[in-house]
């Protein structure tokens, strides 16, 4: 009777930069880590030793609680050359999904921002409305203002380098997008009618432009 084949729940796949540890996500989660600890015991893994190597952890579609990542992370670092580097996976919990929507989310207020005022939101901002010199708009993502921005803009406020912030008419104190800061433009030649946007140029500057312009430097700005 010929022998039943043993599962294998775990590849191993060496890298330039050290290990991916590639896991079977259709599984129970005990034969992953079963599995796991037998191949990481294998003679070819020490090799190295007095050597760290790295290891990367995919874990495709399943998700992980905190003390499974802890279980995954103990096995691995426990072999004394082996280090747990990062742990991919292709699903996200409630909270970091709910941290997503609020960060892609455009948010709508009609409002005047006046002197001394804060306007903050964590995805795009869309003002129906002026921002008075001395007010402040924020948004970790874009900002859109439909009317007057005299005042200040600070898009991408968490390190979006991408993003873009327009007017109706920009006529700003000050222009910030992530970490770069812009001095009031100097242009002159585009008429004060004529909705303009400014981004970050080269990865150097800050740019103002006409908004038509977006469309080319920004064409993931819209899903349409």
């Amino acid at each position: 009777m010929a022998q039943k084949q043993s599962q294998h729940y775990v590849t191993i796949k060496g890298t330039k930069d050290g290990l991916n540890l590639i896991l079977d996500d259709s599984c129970a989660f005990r034969d992953v880590i079963n599995d796991l600890d037998d191949k990481l015991s294998a003679r070819h893994i020490q090799q190295t030793e007095g050597q760290t190597v790295t290891v990367t952890i995919k874990v495709g579609n399943r998700y992980l609680t905190d003390e499974q990542e802890d279980s995954l992370r103990e096995i691995i670092q426990e072999k004394q050359n082996l280090e747990v580097d990062r742990i991919d996976s292709n699903v996200i919990s409630r909270d970091e999904a709910e941290e997503e929507r609020k960060r892609t989310t455009v948010k709508s207020v009609a409002r005047t921002v006046r002197s001394g005022q804060v306007l903050e939101v964590e995805g795009d901002l869309l003002l129906i409305g002026d921002v008075n010199p001395g007010g402040t708009v924020m948004a970790g993502g874009n900002i859109f203002v439909m009317g007057t921005l005299r005042g200040i803009a600070h898009a991408g406020a968490y390190g979006n380098n991408d993003a873009v912030i327009t007017a109706s008419l920009l006529k700003p104190s000050q222009l910030r997008i992530a970490d770069l800061i812009s001095r009031p433009p100097d242009q002159t030649g585009i008429a004060d009618a004529e909705a303009e946007c400014a981004y970050i140029k080269e990865g150097t500057e800050i740019s103002v432009d006409r908004v038509q312009i977006l469309t080319k430097i920004r064409p993931n700005l819209t899903r349409l």
